[in-house]
């Protein structure tokens, strides 16, 4: 039996480089709800991200990978509400893969609306999680603790059974299966 040859990992330690996320959310039926997509690579949990791009700020490049990642229009708060860290894998098919160290700040963007498709609408999946479901499903300790800490400013007085009452009638869910039954 053929051998199979051991992977080596090379650490690049020298630099940090600087990610930017959106922490998409909403007010559901059930209550405050933060969005999760799949990563390409392993189909992990974990939020929109991405590079920095230049001629944008941080917050307009979040919102720009929540476009491209998630289908996420929405309004993207200017100011930073965390930051987590993780090691990127690089060249993660070759022999020898390579970590870059990644620091990623995060910004809360209320979704406005999803759209179905995307960029990359056929590499990833998107599911909405209370937030503290949310910080069970990705592996960061550091964004698990921004998952469960996470209250976005007017979030938390909007009741869900307020928001039932304050629909019109005949467009919310139930409105529709008795529709459907019809």
């Amino acid at each position: 039996m053929k051998d199979s040859p051991k992977r080596q990992f090379v650490q690049y330690r020298d630099s940090v480089s600087t990610q930017t996320a959106a922490l998409c959310w909403r007010v559901g039926a059930d209550g405050l709800e933060v969005l999760l997509i799949t990563s390409r690579e392993t189909g992990r949990w974990v939020l929109p991200k991405g590079w920095e791009i230049s001629g944008l700020s941080l917050p307009e490049a979040a919102a720009r990978e929540a476009w491209e990642e998630a289908g996420v229009i929405g309004e993207v708060s200017s100011e930073q509400i965390g930051l987590y860290t993780y090691d990127k894998v690089l060249d993660r098919d070759s022999k020898d893969m390579a970590l870059q160290p990644c620091a990623v700040a995060v910004f809360a963007m209320q979704v406005q609306k999803l759209a179905s498709e995307f960029p990359e609408h056929r590499q990833r999946r998107r599911k909405w999680f209370a937030p503290d479901r949310a910080a069970r499903k990705v592996e960061e300790p550091e964004l698990k603790s921004i998952l469960e800490a996470f209250s976005p400013p007017g979030a938390s007085a909007a009741d869900p059974s307020e928001q039932t009452e304050k629909r019109s009638p005949g467009k919310g869910r139930k409105a529709r299966a008795r529709r459907k039954k019809a």
